[in-house]
């Protein structure tokens, strides 16, 4: 519900995708990961993009058709003042160098306890607008003080979706019986087993034993690439 008081968006870090997804302004602050615009951006950009693939063209048409592959994790696109002449906040400084430091540590350093940057959610009010990884980073320089140390800058970051692999397994559906799938057999896996968490159903084991070739299907060695393809191919 909209009250009326400016809120600045926030840029929170955290050290993995569950955390970013559970964790709030609190967490971010107690591990320094913590970022508050000056001003509000302006504008900011979201982009989608869809991955296709060029099926073979017909005979008798004029182009190829587009198989869809998969859709990529979505990308949002906005930019940071930086600005230390007071005329904004009131509050004067030599220049901007220690904020621009403190912007980088935060989005990009590498950080030695999980292995990589840091992971965020981008907030702004009440409102969760973001949650991903940093995978851009430009800061450009626009005001200076005579001895040529800069008091305002603006800085533009991309940060593209990350979500945990369960939920964009979930969200993307990869199990669908409609796309062939190559799994490689585990411990203790049999093929009515693989059938039904495929396909939901174990009753096509023969079919694929065929297809791949098995003359064992009882005894399935760990390690063995099996193919199954699309449910109405099998039952063919």
């Amino acid at each position: 519900m909209a009250t009326g008081k400016l809120e600045k968006m926030l840029i929170l870090g955290f050290k993995d995708s569950k955390e970013a997804e559970n964790g709030g302004k609190a967490e971010a602050k107690a591990n320094e990961a913590y970022f508050e615009a000056l001003i509000n951006p302006e504008t900011y950009t979201l982009d989608y993009k869809l991955k296709f693939s060029e099926s073979g063209q017909g005979q008798g048409t004029s182009g190829k058709q587009l198989k869809y592959e998969y859709t990529e994790p979505e990308e949002i696109t906005f930019e940071f003042l930086f600005d230390n002449t007071g005329i904004i906040d009131g509050k004067p400084r030599e220049n901007i160098a220690d904020d621009i430091k403190r912007f980088k540590q935060v989005l990009i350093e590498y950080k030695g306890d999980s292995h990589e940057p840091r992971h965020f959610k981008l907030v702004w009010g009440e409102n969760s607008i973001f949650k991903g990884r940093v995978t851009e980073l430009s800061i450009t320089y626009k005001l200076f003080n005579p001895d040529g140390s800069p008091i305002r800058a603006v800085a533009k970051v991309k940060f593209k979706s990350s979500i945990e692999e369960l939920k964009r397994a979930a969200k993307e559906n990869k199990s669908s019986p409609d796309l062939t799938h190559v799994r490689l057999v585990k411990a203790g896996d049999t093929l009515p087993l693989m059938c039904q968490r495929i396909y939901g159903d174990t009753r096509y084991y023969l079919q694929i034993a065929a297809l791949n070739g098995l003359t064992n299907f009882r005894r399935l060695v760990p390690g063995t690439e099996l193919v199954f393809p699309p449910i109405d191919k099998t039952t063919n």
